[in-house]
């Protein structure tokens, strides 16, 4: 039996190949398997092989996970030998038959690693040969430049033996990746117009096509991504996105299809092409993050260190099996990025908050403040922006909750909207927004601007930070504070996250009726907490007077969860009704709250329904249901 294992953010798999039936694992020497780590006890488990399963028995303190089940220390587990076993910080998998189980994502992780083992070492030898760095300069617009680096890569691989009979199996494996890669990014650069972005525009990805082409290598290259569209049916996919994730589902199967049809030639054309892409997108762009950047189905990227990149796709945070080379390549990619918008790092300056053309948000922060090396967080901004029907279709929010903040939103009331990071309180704040009436006048105030509002009378106002002489900063309360001397109907802050909460309250509480923002809490009570913190931050007014502020303030909370799945959800609307004259505490009662895997209404009627049936906003029949209307009539 083969034992393959990994550490977790490790791609480099180790193996141990076993005769007996029982395999001892620890941190001992004399075990069968050595997992080298504190972590691991010195006689951590025994997996014995029983029938055509296998069993763990945990003998250690720390517990294991054998697939989703977690094993107890003396416990025993049988699973199938497909399943992987945890044992942190290691992954254990095992082969019982001649071929190795693992995933496709697995595959692709060891492929990209040695991938970029690879690059590594061409580009050592690239910068002993040419003036990277002049090329750079130069800028990508230069032809020459370009031809000069691809003939070198291509001298530089047959140098080193890339395309030795040895590497055959190998090189098959890297094709077959080179050839999914290409795929989407064929289905990218297919884009319409009206889809195309500005973040797509700045990763532009006309380094996919080589400049010194042979006519032969890429008419066979068309015919196989022909087929490739065919086998999958991608027209049938209404827009880029479903067909990226069906070629990201199915895209292994249909290689199976293909594999005959690879010949030495043509693999070693796909696969020169692949590094060439590789390494010119290092020179001249942003590397692995290039494709990253402009792919649609990705809304996060998320650096933790040169060989670990995480991506967050359909709301799950997930590895992309990417990396950098090295880690100085990584630093000097994150100074292209944010030397695009105008902004530098540096050690003298090793963090930046910076925003990208398209609206994207980008934080960067390098040693001596990031402990294990140059760390960056891209939240893309995306391509299509989200309305309340797509919301209620995605069973964010329910029709009869979407009708009810509707009607606040259009009569005026001061909406604050909670959650945690990456709950989708912008996005829920820029749906909002759609539905305040085209007369009046908005002032919109961000550090980095993400609101899309679609009305004409708009006036956008972002932060800036300090400059090099650490002066010349304008934070978001000063913008606050200058919003009132501009005639705003509404005031909408994209969030409140320090001394400006008080602006903002005070602002509600002055005649900016329908005025919107943003806050971090865990539920709808919090936020009266959350408030109370950041109002005393700059005043030292007693609590019962904050109290009485925020309670006349804010008339409603929307608050949003993001569940284990990644799905955003609407769990609380809730009402802000007042201050109890006794204990002076804010109450909050619940219009709507999630239960049963839904939000529903409480049965609460909030205080000013009246107002808003009246001007037919809202119909209380269809919002909560016969029995509400028929009680409150016989009331």
């Amino acid at each position: 039996m083969k034992i393959w294992f990994n550490k977790v953010n490790e791609s480099h798999r180790s193996m141990v190949e076993v005769e007996d039936d029982e395999i001892h694992i620890g941190r001992d020497p004399e075990n069968s398997v050595v997992l080298r780590s504190p972590l691991v006890s010195r006689h951590h488990a025994v997996v014995r092989r029983v029938d055509d399963q296998l069993e763990l028995e945990n003998l250690g303190v720390n517990s294991c996970l054998v697939g989703d089940t977690e094993v107890l220390g003396g416990d025993t587990a049988r699973f199938p030998a497909a399943v992987k076993v945890r044992i942190w910080p290691f992954t254990i998998s095992f082969e019982v038959d001649k071929t190795t189980q693992i995933t496709r994502s697995e595959l692709e992780a060891h492929l990209r690693s040695v991938i970029a083992d690879l690059e590594l070492r061409i580009h050592q030898t690239l910068l002993e040969r040419l003036d990277l760095y002049d090329m750079d300069a130069a800028g990508r617009d230069q032809e020459e430049s370009i031809l000069l680096l691809e003939n070198n890569i291509e001298d530089v691989c047959h140098e080193l033996n890339v395309f030795d009979e040895s590497n055959e199996p190998m090189l098959e494996e890297i094709t077959g990746l080179a050839l999914f890669d290409h795929t989407i990014n064929r289905l990218i650069m297919e884009m319409d117009d009206d889809q195309v972005f500005d973040l797509a525009a700045l990763t532009s990805n006309e380094f996919d096509v080589p400049t010194n082409l042979v006519p032969e290598r890429e008419t066979e290259l068309h015919g196989l991504l022909q087929f490739i569209r065919q086998k999958l049916d991608l027209e049938a996919c209404p827009d880029v996105s479903s067909k990226i994730r069906l070629v990201e589902e199915r895209f292994s199967e249909v290689f199976q299809l293909l594999r005959p049809h690879f010949h030495k030639e043509l693999k070693k054309y796909i696969v020169l092409r692949m590094l060439k892409k590789d390494l010119k997108d290092i020179v001249f762009g942003f590397g692995p993050l290039q494709d990253l950047l402009r792919a649609p189905t990705i809304s996060e990227i998320m650096v933790v260190r040169s060989d670990q990149i995480y991506v967050e796709q359909n709301g799950v945070i997930e590895k992309s099996g990417r990396r950098f080379i090295s880690e100085k390549v990584t630093e000097s990619i994150i100074e292209r990025i944010v030397a695009q918008v105008g902004r530098r790092i540096d050690k003298s300056q090793p963090l930046v908050d910076a925003r990208l053309p398209d609206g994207s948000r980008v934080n960067a922060i390098i040693p001596p403040l990031a402990v294990f090396g140059p760390c960056l967080t891209v939240r893309k901004f995306p391509v299509q922006r989200l309305t309340m029907d797509d919301m209620i279709e995605i069973e964010t929010i329910s029709k009869a909750a979407a009708t009810f903040v509707r009607a606040c939103v259009v009569d005026r009331r001061n909406v604050l909207i909670s959650g945690g990071t990456g709950s989708g309180k912008t996005r829920m704040l820029n749906v909002l927004s759609s539905f305040i009436p085209n007369k009046e006048r908005i002032v919109t105030i961000e550090d980095t601007s993400e609101l899309q509002l679609h009305q004409e009378h708009v006036v956008s106002l972002e932060s800036k930070p300090a400059n090099v002489e650490g002066t010349g900063a304008y934070t978001i309360r000063d913008l606050v504070k200058n919003a009132l001397r501009m005639r705003p109907d509404r005031i909408i802050v994209g969030e409140c996250r320090g001394q400006e909460a008080l602006d903002m309250v005070q602002a509600m509480n002055t005649g900016h009726d329908g005025s919107m923002t943003t806050v971090h809490a865990n539920s709808s009570m919090e936020v009266v907490e959350r408030l109370e913190l950041l109002m005393l931050m700059d005043t030292t007014l007693p609590v019962s007077s904050l109290h009485r502020q925020i309670a006349s303030a804010i008339d409603i909370i929307v608050h949003i969860d993001r569940l284990p799945t990644g799905k955003r959800v609407v769990s609380q609307i809730s009402e802000v009704t007042g201050v109890d004259p006794e204990t002076f505490d804010v109450n909050v009662r619940d219009i709507f709250n999630r239960r049963n895997v839904e939000i529903q209404p409480t049965g609460y009627l909030p205080t000013f329904v009246d107002a808003l049936v009246q001007k037919r906003l809202l119909d209380l029949e269809f919002l909560y249901g016969k029995w509400v209307s028929e009680g409150a009539a016989a009331t």
